[in-house]
């Protein structure tokens, strides 16, 4: 695409507003408000997100994952914990996240670090995944190189041979990790480009400061 069609790409944002008068002083239950809109608005997977993690050599790097929790202690999300992503954690602790849920021309930005959940909550989840999910992050050596898809089809058929009818055990390699946000963002798209942006910055997790930033 040439890029003077590229330029030509532009959407006005007229749907909504954010103002003070409106925004919870809690960004968890400004959050929570924002993710019940996503949901009755039904937003195509309203709860992916893109991780940024600094890698091992300390560039950014970013990929897409499913939020799968969220409460006043942080949001949650489980992957392979020896994967690219979770070496890039074991390293460095400090990651973001956004959420963008187009329908509503909103997005939210949240940067924290990162701490592993517990033992249970990872259980627990992944007793709760479909069969085929449990057998994919049993067999998946994440982010390795591999010399093609047959491979992954051999190392399928011969777990469920093996597995048999037993109830898979969560593998210590895969679990959760909780965000705990320092900061958190709101934007709200506005028209001629004048977006509603609030900022929530905390050391704590708690105790919470918000200021509107110019768009």
């Amino acid at each position: 695409m040439l890029s003077d069609e590229i330029a030509k790409i532009r959407k006005d944002y007229k749907k909504y507003q954010l103002l003070e008068q409106n925004i919870e002083s809690d960004p968890y239950k400004q959050f929570g408000k924002w993710w019940q809109e996503a949901l009755n608005a039904e937003v195509e997977e309203p709860n992916a997100m893109a991780l940024a993690t600094i890698s091992t050599k300390g560039y950014p790097t970013n990929r897409i994952v499913l939020m799968k929790g969220f409460d006043e202690k942080g949001f949650v999300f489980y992957t392979n914990y020896e994967g690219r992503k979770g070496r890039h954690i074991k390293k460095h602790h400090d990651v973001a996240l956004v959420l963008f849920w187009k329908e509503l021309e909103r997005q939210v930005r949240i940067e924290g670090y990162v701490e592993k959940v517990s033992a249970k909550e990872s259980d627990e989840y992944f007793a709760s995944r479909p069969l085929e999910s449990q057998i994919s992050a049993s067999i998946s050596e994440q982010s390795a190189e591999i010399p093609d898809r047959n491979m992954l089809e051999m190392l399928r058929d011969m777990f469920i041979r093996k597995q048999g009818d037993k109830p898979i055990k969560r593998p210590e390699h895969w679990g959760g990790y909780r965000v705990i946000p320092r900061r958190i963002e709101f934007w709200q798209g506005r028209e001629n480009r004048l977006h509603d942006r609030f900022k929530y910055c905390s050391k704590n997790n708690k105790d919470w400061k918000i200021k509107r930033m110019a768009p």
